[in-house]
């Protein structure tokens, strides 16, 4: 019997027949979203929302179409400005 691993954030997920789908970057009650496209690290939740050296951050979402951000407690269902779908938005930092 194999055992099953839960998906976290930044696991690197694989299709069946071993093939890299991408990298686990978020959760909603379907199931979870993957970075499929270079240059999008995934980070934890944890991570994101850890002090940083000059002062503090915000963690806010981001649109990877046309860069638009929000408060992360808002996490719209497609960006409000370019309407690019929600698997577009990730997390980000912001001073």
């Amino acid at each position: 019997m194999a055992s099953e691993t839960q998906p976290t954030v930044g696991m690197v997920v694989y299709a069946e027949d071993g093939t890299k789908i991408g990298t686990v970057r978020g959760f909603d009650e379907d199931g979870f979203f993957v970075t499929t496209r270079e240059g999008f690290a995934a980070m934890s939740i944890e991570h994101e929302r850890a002090g940083h050296e000059f002062g503090e951050a915000e963690l806010m979402w981001r649109c990877s179409d046309c860069g638009e951000m929000g408060d992360i407690e808002t996490l719209p269902d497609s960006c409000p400005n370019c309407g690019a779908e929600r698997e577009n938005l990730y997390y980000w930092t912001e001073d």
